[in-house]
C-alpha cells in the first residue's frame, strides 16, 4: 500500500509567484497593441460622439491606437455582449450608457450579466437632456405642449434611439408625471431619431444636448425644457421640466467605460488613469461642456457602486411602466 506523498507546497508557491510576476510584467507592458473601444450604437449618436472625442487622446497617453468600433443592434445588447465575452486582457472596452448597463438587463433576455461580466473603469460624463420640438409644433412653452398633448391624446409623436433607451424612458416618465399620452416612435439609433425630428417627421424628442444643441441654436429645433434638476448654462433661459409645471420630473443620462470582468486590476487602473487625464485636458473638457455634458472621471469602485444604484432605480421604472422590448 502506497502512502500519499505530502503536496509540494513550495512548488505551488513558486507557481503563484511566477504567475504574479508574469501578470505584473504584462500590466507593465500594457498596452502593446491597439485597443478596441466598442460603441453599441450606430454612428453619430451621443455615445459615438463621446467615444470619438476620448479615444484619440487615450491613444496618445497609452502609446497605442484606441479604435472606436460601432457594434449596433438590439438596443445596445449586441455590442455589450461582444465586450462581456471578449478576452479580459484590456484590449477590448465598451463606451457604455445607462441603457447598456442599467436598463437592458430588464428589457432583454441577455446572455450576460452586466454587473458580473463587466468591470467598471470610470464614469466619463453625465449628459443633460431636453424636451425638443420641431418648429411646426404650435407650442412655445412646456405648458402649451402639455395642453396640446392632452387636447389630442396620441396625436403628438416623439422619437427615440430605440425601445428602452434613455429618450424612451424619459418620455415614459414624462407621460406618467404630466398626464399626457404621446406616441413613441423608436428608431435604430439616435442619429436617425434626431434627423427625422429635424425633418418634421415626428413632433418631439427627449434628447441629449450633446448632439441636439447646434440645431437648437440655429432654430431648426425648439427646446421647451431641460430634463435634469438644474438649468443648462448653455440654454439659461430654458426652464427645467419641474420648474415649468411637472413637479418631481428629473432625467439625466450618463456614459462610462467598462472592460470584461477578469481584466487585471493594474490594467483597469491604467485605463482609468488615461480616461481621467483625458477628461482633465482643458480643450476636451470645454468641448464636452459646450455640448451639454458634465465631465466626471471617477474611480472603478465609485463607478461600480453607481451602476448598482442605477440598476435598482431603473428596474423599478421599467416594471412600473411595463416597458418591454419588441
Amino acid at each position: 500500500m502506497h502512502k500519499s506523498r505530502p503536496f509540494p507546497f513550495r512548488h505551488l508557491a513558486w507557481a503563484f509567484a511566477a504567475a504574479a510576476v508574469a501578470g505584473s510584467a504584462s500590466a507593465e507592458n500594457y498596452p502593446d497593441k491597439p485597443i478596441r473601444m466598442v460603441v453599441a450604437f450606430a454612428p453619430a449618436g451621443g455615445t459615438d460622439i463621446v467615444a470619438r472625442l476620448v479615444a484619440p487622446r487615450m491613444a496618445e497617453l497609452l502609446g497605442q491606437s484606441v479604435v472606436v468600433e460601432n457594434r449596433a443592434g438590439a438596443g445596445g445588447v449586441i455590442g455589450t455582449e461582444n465586450v462581456a465575452k471578449a478576452a479580459p486582457d484590456g484590449y477590448t472596452t465598451l463606451m457604455a450608457t445607462m441603457g447598456n448597463l442599467a436598463v437592458n438587463p430588464y428589457l432583454y433576455s441577455m446572455r450576460v450579466d452586466v454587473q458580473r461580466d463587466l468591470k467598471p473603469v470610470s464614469k466619463v460624463v453625465e449628459v443633460q437632456f431636453a424636451l425638443l420640438v420641431h418648429p411646426s409644433v404650435p407650442a412655445k412653452t412646456l405648458r402649451e405642449f402639455i395642453d396640446l398633448a392632452k387636447s389630442r391624446p396620441g396625436h403628438l409623436t416623439y422619437s427615440s434611439s430605440g425601445i428602452g433607451g434613455g429618450p424612451h424612458l424619459a418620455g415614459e416618465l414624462f407621460d406618467s408625471l404630466a398626464g399626457t399620452k404621446l406616441t413613441h416612435v423608436p428608431y435604430k439609433g439616435s442619429g436617425q431619431s434626431l434627423s427625422d425630428l429635424i425633418g418634421g417627421q415626428v413632433s418631439a424628442s427627449f434628447d441629449s444636448l450633446l448632439q441636439a444643441l447646434p440645431y437648437v441654436r440655429d432654430g431648426r429645433l425648439r427646446a421647451l425644457a431641460i430634463l435634469g434638476s438644474e438649468r443648462s448654462p448653455l440654454l439659461p433661459d430654458v426652464p427645467t421640466v419641474a420648474e415649468a409645471g411637472v413637479p418631481g420630473y428629473e432625467f439625466t443620462n450618463w456614459y462610462g467605460l467598462v472592460a470584461p470582468a477578469g481584466t487585471p486590476q493594474p490594467v483597469v487602473e491604467k485605463l482609468n488613469g488615461a480616461v481621467r487625464q483625458v477628461l482633465g485636458q482643458p480643450d476636451i473638457r470645454k468641448k464636452l461642456e459646450d455640448m451639454g455634458a458634465r465631465v466626471v472621471g471617477d474611480t472603478p469602485d465609485a463607478f461600480a457602486s453607481f451602476i448598482g444604484a442605477e440598476n435598482k432605480k431603473w428596474e423599478k421604472v421599467i416594471r412600473a411602466a411595463k416597458i418591454t422590448a419588441q
